[in-house]
Formats: C-alpha cells, sequence, structure tokens
C-alpha cells in the first residue's frame, strides 16, 4: 500500500508517496532537512548546492553504517564459526572422558 505524506524539507513542502509509514517517511525527512539547514546554516550557498552536500553527508553516514554492518556480520560469522569448532572439541573431550572412565 502508498502512503502519501507532505514534508516539509528546507523550508519547501514535498508530496512523497511510500510503501513505508507516515512516521519512517517523516523520520527520513528530519534527517535530510536536518541536514541541509545544517549547511545552509554554515555558509553562502544555494539550496542546490546544500542539498548536494547534505546528500553526500548522508550517503557517507550510510556507507560507513554499511562496513560497519558489514564487519559485524564476519565477526558474528567467525564467532559462530569458533563456537562450533568449540563444540566439536568438546564431544570429542566427553567421548575420551567416557572411553577413560569405562577403561577402569
Amino acid at each position: 500500500m502508498r502512503n502519501k505524506v507532505v514534508v516539509t524539507i528546507g523550508g519547501k513542502d514535498y508530496t512523497m508517496v511510500a510503501a513505508e509509514n507516515e512516521g519512517y517517511v517523516r523520520k527520513c525527512a528530519a534527517l535530510v532537512d536536518g541536514q541541509l539547514c545544517e549547511i545552509l546554516a554554515g555558509g553562502k550557498l544555494s539550496h542546490a548546492d546544500a542539498a548536494v552536500l547534505a546528500a553526500m553527508n548522508i550517503a557517507d553516514q550510510l556507507m560507513k553504517e554499511q562496513e560497519t554492518a558489514e564487519n559485524l556480520r564476519r565477526q558474528v560469522k567467525e564467532n559462530l564459526e569458533e563456537a562450533n569448532s568449540l563444540k566439536l572439541e568438546l564431544s570429542e573431550a566427553k567421548r575420551e572422558i567416557f572411553k577413560l572412565g569405562t577403561r577402569k
């Protein structure tokens, strides 16, 4: 289902049509608006130039978050592999202990 949401970014209203809920769309718009306002407050840039810088800042944040997520996935995978290896070692140790216990 498509939702129409009117948001304000940089003092201008935009009608967004999205599959996501209104709260999510507003949250995204607030992020963009915040970046844009921060850039516009810092200098004498046109709205177009500020929008490009805001997009670059958001893209930078996204790329860093994706890299962090990938590193976390890799760590989780390595930890799972190590846990499986340790489970095998534990099973082997238990079998060895059982064998030693039955020799008496």
